[in-house]
């Protein structure tokens, strides 16, 4: 069976993840694309094929693979959910209708890495998953890891009017902390498209990290200036960072891990960095690259 006879599902279609996906398989790939979403009726992308499917329904998972040969999977931890058991649903479903590649959006595991020091939740949790793919026994797994989005600095990390009148970030972690691995979300595709099509080299659970670049907030600043677009950085103590907004306690954590421990941590370096853009056929952008055109 060619490509063309091959049905790819992705999971979360309309997030950011899930549309680069789409868009890269189609762009990329000979595979039939199926979309999962909870309002099909509301898909505006490049999908073949749109199903409705949630995961936390495993009938609707099952309906919504069958007959496919590949699934991308992705959980939302902002959204509330459990993610590990929304996994062993869509791991279970995979099975069930003999799925023989999944790829899995993952992340470092925090507590592991930090001996327990961090509680970095929407990390570990991801990184709890992993050793449930393994053990399910596709024919073919692939771990593709998302760093730090640029398009955070869109949302809910877009520079704010500061005490001082400045516009910029209050943040605990040392503004030259270079510690943050950081990637245009949208080129996650790439890789996930690179894994269907070579499972030879990211088939047997390679880590495809996705790093356009590892950057501190005093060269993100710098980078910006030398763009005309001038922002402060102010460091704050993790403990005072916690009581800013609901949530901001495992921000707060997940900087000191940063700071401690770099985004991908000691598991992940260079080899897998290359791996991801051997597969995935292209350099990712660079920060400077993307706030000239994005910021």
């Amino acid at each position: 069976m060619n490509n063309l006879e091959k049905t790819i599902v992705v999971i979360g279609a309309t997030g950011q993840q899930g549309t680069g996906v789409v868009n890269s398989l189609k762009a990329k790939t000979g595979f039939t694309v199926r979309a999962v979403t909870r309002n099909p009726d509301h898909y505006q992308g490049q999908a073949d094929q749109v199903v409705a499917a949630d995961l936390d329904d495993t009938e609707s998972l099952k309906v919504a693979f069958e007959g496919a040969h590949g699934v991308f999977l992705v959980t939302n931890f902002w959204q509330g959910a459990d993610e590990i058991e929304q996994a062993k649903r869509a791991i279970a479903a995979a099975k069930a209708t003999g799925i023989k590649h999944l790829v899995w959006s993952t992340l470092p595991d925090v507590k592991g890495i930090s001996d327990g020091q961090f509680e970095v939740p929407h990390f570990t949790n991801k990184s709890a998953v992993d050793e449930l793919v393994r053990k399910a026994g596709f024919k073919h797994h692939s771990f593709v890891v998302a760093a730090f989005f640029f398009q955070n600095f869109l949302t809910n990390l877009a520079p704010q009017t500061q005490q001082d009148g400045s516009v910029g970030w209050t943040l605990p972690i040392a503004r030259n902390s270079q510690s943050i691995h950081m990637a245009n979300i949208s080129e996650l595709g790439d890789s996930v498209a690179g894994a269907f099509t070579n499972p030879e080299i990211a088939g047997q659970g390679q880590y495809l990290p996705v790093v356009g670049d590892l950057l501190s907030f005093d060269q993100i600043v710098e980078t910006l200036a030398k763009q005309g677009k001038h922002y402060s950085f102010q460091e704050v103590p993790a403990e005072v960072f916690a009581t800013f907004f609901p949530g901001a306690g495992e921000l707060a954590e997940m900087f000191g891990y940063f700071q401690a421990h770099s985004y991908l941590g000691d598991r992940l370096g260079e080899s897998d960095i290359s791996l991801e853009q051997r597969v995935a056929g292209r350099v990712p952008s660079r920060f400077a690259d993307w706030a000239a055109k994005n910021l």
